[in-house]
C-alpha cells in the first residue's frame, strides 16, 4: 500500500493552487486539521444500530456526518482550506466554487469565519434547500448550465473575471480537512473489515485512506457511485477517465461526468473496488435508514448503505462502517422517496 501523499508545498499562481506533488496528508497533519476543525465542528457519532445490523445482516456502524452544522461531511475541508489561504494569502477578498451544495455549504461558512466573500455556482435545476442553505451562509449564487461540470467551468471564467481566488471542488487541503471523519471512526471503532463511502470527486475516500494508512490499518475501502452515475466505476474498470453524463434521479451528490484526474489516479490505487447502486436502491436504503434509526440521509448518503445492503453475502460475519455522508435532501423529494414503498432492486 503506497505511502504517497501531497506535498505541503502550494505555490499561487492566477488564483489557483498549483500542487507540485499529490500524495495523502500524513498523520501529524491529519491531527492538525482535526485540532482546527474541533473549533467549529463537534466530533460526529459512529452508531450501530440493532435493527439496522438486523437488516444488513453484518455489524454495521454509521458514521454520522449528516450531524454537522451543515449537514454534511464536506464542511470538515472548506475550514482546513479556508484557513491556509487566509494565512498563505490575507490578500484574497473573495473565493469562487462550484458545487451541487454540500460543498457550496462548506465554502460559505468557512469563509464566513475568516472573512471572505464567497461565489457560488449551481447548475439549473439544482436542490432548492441546498441554494436557499448556501445563500443563509452568507454566499452570492450564480446559476450557470445543466450539470455540475458547466457550473465548474463557469466558476473559472468568474476568477478571471472578477478576480476572485478560485476555490476547486477537490484538492489536498479538501481531503486534509475530510480525512478528519476518518480519524474519528477509526479511532472509535476498533478493527473494522470493510468501510463503504461514496465517491463524488472522491475526497471522502481519499481522506479515509490517508488515515487508515497513517494508522497501519487493514480495512478495505469500499467506493460506492450510482449506477444511473458510473463514470468513476467505468473509469476504474478501464483504468482509464471514461465520460458518462449523469441520469441519477436522487444521488446528485455523486452525480459527475467524469472523476478528477489527481482522484482518480488516489482512488484506483487506494480502493479494494467500486459498487454501483441503482437508484431504487438508495431510495430504499434512505427508507430504512429512517425506519431503524431515524436520521434523514439524501440520496448520495445513503449509497454507502445501499451498497451494504446489495452486499449481504460479502459483509456478513464482518465489522462494517457506512458513511452517511450528508442529510441534505430536499422536504418534497424526502416525501416521495418515503411514502413511495419497498423499491424492487
Amino acid at each position: 500500500m503506497p505511502q504517497d501523499s501531497w506535498s505541503s508545498e502550494v505555490a499561487f499562481e492566477n488564483s489557483a493552487v498549483v500542487m507540485n506533488t499529490w500524495r495523502l496528508p500524513n498523520i501529524a497533519e491529519l491531527r492538525q486539521a482535526a485540532e482546527l476543525v474541533s473549533n467549529y465542528v463537534p466530533e460526529t457519532p459512529q452508531f450501530r444500530w440493532p435493527l439496522l445490523c438486523k437488516e444488513a445482516g453484518c455489524e454495521l456502524w454509521i458514521k454520522h456526518e449528516n450531524h454537522t452544522p451543515t449537514g454534511s461531511f464536506k464542511m470538515r475541508g472548506g475550514l482546513v482550506y479556508m484557513n491556509w489561504l487566509r494565512g498563505e494569502h490575507p490578500e484574497v477578498t473573495g473565493v469562487v466554487s462550484a458545487t451541487r451544495g454540500n460543498h457550496g455549504q462548506s465554502i460559505a461558512f468557512a469563509a464566513e469565519q475568516f472573512g471572505l466573500k464567497a461565489i457560488v455556482v449551481v447548475p439549473h435545476g439544482n436542490s432548492r434547500e441546498k441554494n436557499e442553505a448556501m445563500l443563509a451562509l452568507g454566499a452570492e449564487l450564480i446559476e450557470h448550465g445543466e450539470t455540475f461540470h458547466d457550473a465548474d467551468h463557469y466558476a473559472d471564467e468568474l476568477t478571471e473575471n472578477r478576480g476572485l481566488f478560485r476555490v476547486p471542488s477537490f484538492d489536498p487541503l479538501l481531503v486534509r480537512g475530510v480525512g478528519t471523519y476518518g480519524l474519528e471512526l477509526f479511532e472509535h471503532t476498533a478493527d473494522l473489515d470493510l468501510v463503504y463511502v461514496p465517491i463524488g470527486w472522491g475526497s471522502g475516500a481519499c481522506g479515509l485512506a490517508a488515515v487508515r494508512n497513517a494508522l497501519g490499518l487493514q480495512t478495505k475501502i469500499i467506493g460506492v457511485v450510482s449506477k444511473q452515475a458510473p463514470s468513476y466505476s467505468r473509469s476504474i474498470a478501464e483504468r482509464k477517465i471514461v465520460d458518462i453524463p449523469p441520469q441519477t434521479r436522487i444521488a446528485d451528490g455523486i452525480a459527475i461526468a467524469r472523476p478528477h484526474p489527481r482522484a482518480f489516479e488516489l482512488v484506483l490505487d487506494q480502493i479494494a473496488r467500486v459498487v454501483e447502486v441503482s437508484d431504487d436502491a438508495v431510495e430504499e436504503a434512505m427508507r430504512i435508514l429512517f425506519k431503524c434509526t431515524h436520521n434523514v440521509a439524501e440520496g448520495a448518503g445513503a449509497a454507502s448503505l445501499a451498497a451494504v445492503l446489495q452486499e449481504r453475502e460479502i459483509g456478513a460475519g464482518k465489522r462494517v462502517a457506512a458513511v452517511l455522508t450528508g442529510g441534505n435532501v430536499d422536504t418534497d423529494i424526502y416525501s416521495r422517496v418515503l411514502s413511495s414503498g419497498t423499491s424492487q432492486t
